[in-house]
């Protein structure tokens, strides 16, 4: 099954056939599974059209949404040396993100489990379920890149003091919004 680009907002520098492809309509949620394997398509096969949309900004961290649909919204993000997130979850959404370029550093945690820190190297991707909050930083001297999609489409993240403020249970999703909804927020990851 295809997507026609009337089901899917695409960066102005995005609207490629193969992302369109890409983010064929699969059901209402993906998994973390197959979250992950879209942000390592994207970041693998549209390598140069990537590079070509990414930019640095500082003080705060750049980013661009690729696309959004009723099932899923992709991220470009840059990393400068030093930049990060604060703690966060994702409201309830499932995630990923493939390393572009650069390394980057994730300290993580589900409900009621230990703190977690892993390093993702360039072309590493990981998938998640709704449950987990964590910290994406730069430590590194380089920049660095990533690619992001979460499913439902990015609904409001909670931001924590630290990982280990998160709470037993992270609270169940907000109701579904529809694409033209979506459309009418501001575009920020």
């Amino acid at each position: 099954m295809t997507a026609s680009v009337a089901q899917i907002d695409l960066h102005h520098h995005a609207r490629l056939p193969r992302l369109a492809e890409l983010l064929a309509p699969r059901r209402p949620l993906w998994t973390p599974t197959e979250l992950r394997g879209l942000t390592t398509a994207v970041a693998v096969e549209l390598t140069g059209p990537l590079l070509d949309i990414l930019r640095f900004a500082s003080p705060d961290r750049w980013w661009a949404r690729l696309a959004l649909t009723d099932e899923v919204e992709l991220w470009l993000l840059s990393w400068l040396p030093g930049q990060g997130t604060a703690p966060h979850d994702h409201g309830g959404a499932a995630g990923a993100f493939t390393v572009l370029l650069g390394d980057l550093a994730e300290t993580f945690r589900y409900p009621s489990g230990p703190i977690r820190q892993e390093s993702h190297g360039t072309g590493v991707s990981i998938g998640f379920g709704s449950g987990r909050a964590h910290q994406v930083r730069n430590l590194g001297p380089a920049r660095a890149a990533s690619v992001h999609a979460y499913s439902p489409p990015l609904v409001p993240t909670r931001e924590y003091v630290s990982l280990r403020d998160i709470p037993d249970e992270i609270p169940p999703l907000p109701a579904r919004r529809s694409l033209a909804e979506l459309r009418l927020e501001p575009v920020e990851p």
